[in-house]
Parts: C-alpha cells; sequence; structure tokens
C-alpha cells in the first residue's frame, strides 16, 4: 500500500519507500508509478488506462516525497515550475561523519557516467547548501538537480551518505539514508502555495 501525503484532481504526492524504483524500467522490477496508477485506478474504478506521470524522479534507494501529475495541465505547469527552479526541495541524509563546518554551501562541476556522477571540470555546476540539525541529521536543500548530485557531493567532501557504499560509505543500513523530506510548490491550477513533509522511514534509528 503506498503512503500518499496529498491528493486532489490534479496531484498525487507519495512517500516512496527507499529500494523501489520511481518509474517503470522495461524490467519486472515494481514501480512507485505502478503502484499508484494501481491505486487509482482501483479506488476510482476508473476503466483503462490512468493518466499519472512523476513530475520528478528520485533514485531508487532513497526514500520521499514524489509527486505525480493526474492531468496534462499540472504535468506541464509543474514541469515548467521545475524548469524553472519553482520548487523548494529540502532533503534530510544521515552522514559517516558530520561535515565540517556544520553548515555551508557547496559547489561542484559534475558529470554523468554509467549509473553514477563524478566531479570534473568538464560537467554541469551543481549546488546545494547543507546545515547539521540538533538531533545529527544533515538537512541538504537543492539549488539544481543533478543526476546523485547529493550523493557525489557529500562524499566529494569526506562526509558520504550512511549505506551509499557506491560513493563511498563503509556503514550499512537498509538502502541509503537519505530522506526527500520537504517539498514547496505552487498548486498547477489554484496557485496556492503548498508544503509536503514526509515522514521518516522506521528504518531510521532515531
Amino acid at each position: 500500500m503506498i503512503e500518499i501525503i496529498f491528493e486532489d484532481n490534479h496531484l498525487l504526492v507519495v512517500n516512496k519507500l527507499g529500494g523501489i524504483l520511481t518509474q517503470p524500467s522495461g524490467t519486472d522490477l515494481p514501480s512507485l508509478e505502478a503502484e499508484a496508477k494501481k491505486y487509482i485506478k482501483e479506488t476510482y474504478k476508473k476503466p483503462g488506462n490512468v493518466f499519472l506521470e512523476a513530475v520528478h524522479r528520485i533514485d531508487k534507494p532513497v526514500s520521499g516525497i514524489v509527486v505525480f501529475a493526474k492531468t496534462s495541465k499540472a504535468l506541464s505547469r509543474l514541469n515548467d515550475a521545475l524548469r524553472s527552479k519553482n520548487m523548494r526541495k529540502v532533503y534530510w541524509a544521515l552522514l559517516d561523519k558530520q561535515p565540517k563546518p556544520s553548515q555551508s554551501t557547496l559547489e561542484h562541476f559534475l558529470i554523468h557516467d554509467e549509473h553514477r556522477a563524478r566531479v570534473s571540470q568538464d560537467g554541469k555546476m551543481a549546488r546545494l547548501h547543507y546545515k547539521t540539525l540538533s538531533n545529527g541529521i544533515v538537512e541538504i536543500e537543492l539549488e539544481t538537480g543533478r543526476y546523485h548530485q547529493i550523493r557525489v557531493q557529500m562524499a566529494e567532501i569526506g562526509c558520504p551518505i550512511v549505506g551509499d557504499s557506491k560513493y563511498g560509505s563503509t556503514k550499512t543500513f537498509a538502502g541509503i539514508a537519505l530522506h526527500h523530506r520537504q517539498l514547496e510548490l505552487v498548486h498547477p491550477t489554484t496557485g496556492e502555495s503548498l508544503i509536503f513533509t514526509a515522514n521518516l522511514p522506521s528504518s531510521w534509528p532515531l
């Protein structure tokens, strides 16, 4: 059963579990999109195909907020907002060690190789802001949205995300300890400012 954060005629906002794909990959692996379409079809007894498109994706091992558009109008307007950086995305992470300083802005140039990202002067600018919270969680706000951005940038300063062995973590975890905690956006049809918050997975040791 999917965990729904918000739903109306145009939006479906879901708290994704770590370890599941956001969208189908052409394989037999389960995806959040397929589960969400099944939910809509069964709940509203819709005949035929269900229109539902992810406005953004998060990596398979990452948990947290995913926004789906239920109409083509909503999809188009939210895609425009995403391109214009009119969404605020906040992630929570547990790191192998606490970053120093406890609050800073990171800027790197990243390129996307086969299934991973790396720092390179030939890449595209990636910028994020982080601060360490009182409970030891590191809160990260994305300014750009590059492939594996948070994972590679935190690893680059010697603080990989717990469980993220691809980028150097030596600690075990059920998936990786990265969670899309909060998202702010403007509703695509009403113009209302909305803030969504996703509960942490039970696997987090807090």
